[in-house]
This record gives structure tokens, sequence and C-alpha cells, in this order.
């Protein structure tokens, strides 16, 4: 149980460090949070908690191809905040995030990548 909460207490420092770098400086903290640090954590997690290196790899795999369709979200965000209020303009990004993801799972699931499994 300690080491659980020593994961959640280190992961959500680095999300909370983030957000308060995030209000000094828009670009500091986009970049902060546009890098791969949960991803780095998981794995570090997953190597630590002695799991297969298959499935550490198939998380970074997977993270990759995750990551492609909700790269939309954050061009049409901004466009979308600037007509209608934060909530909607989340709500619609997060429909059209779904929708792409689904859109994409199909397309690369013909070059042998399953998302949807």
């Amino acid at each position: 149980m300690g080491w659980l909460i020593t994961k959640y207490l280190i992961t959500a420092t680095i999300v909370a460090a983030a957000s308060e770098i995030a209000k000094k400086s828009d670009k500091l903290g986009a970049l902060i949070v546009a890098l791969p640090l949960i991803t780095i954590l998981t794995m570090i997690w997953l190597h630590v908690e002695k799991q297969p290196i298959e499935k550490i790899a198939n998380h970074a795999w997977y993270t990759f191809w995750y990551v492609v369709p909700t790269l939309p979200m954050f061009l049409l965000f901004p466009t979308l905040l600037q007509k209608f209020s934060f909530w909607f303009s989340l709500i619609i990004c997060a429909v059209i995030t779904v929708i792409f993801f689904w859109l994409f799972a199909l397309v690369v699931k013909t070059f042998g990548v399953d998302l949807l499994r």
C-alpha cells in the first residue's frame, strides 16, 4: 500500500507542478505537459514492479498510437474557446477527439495496428 501511495504522490506532484508553472508561463507549462512525463513514470513503475519487458514495450508502442488522434484537439480548442464557454469548448473537443480516435483506429487497423481490442 505504501508503494501505491508513493506512486500517487510523485505523479500528482508532477501534474500539480505543471499546472502551477503554466500559471506563470504559457510556453513552459505547455512544454512540461507535452513531455511524456507520465508515460515515462508509468514505464518506470512497471519496470520497478518487475513487469515483463514486452508489457513495457507495448505500453510505449500503444501510447504513441493513442496520442496521434488527440492532437487535433489542441488546435481546435483555442478556436472554440474564442466562440464558446470553457466547458462547452472542452465538451466539444472531447466528443471530436472520441470521433477522431474511432476513425483513426479504423484506419490504422488496415495496417495491422489494433487499438480497439
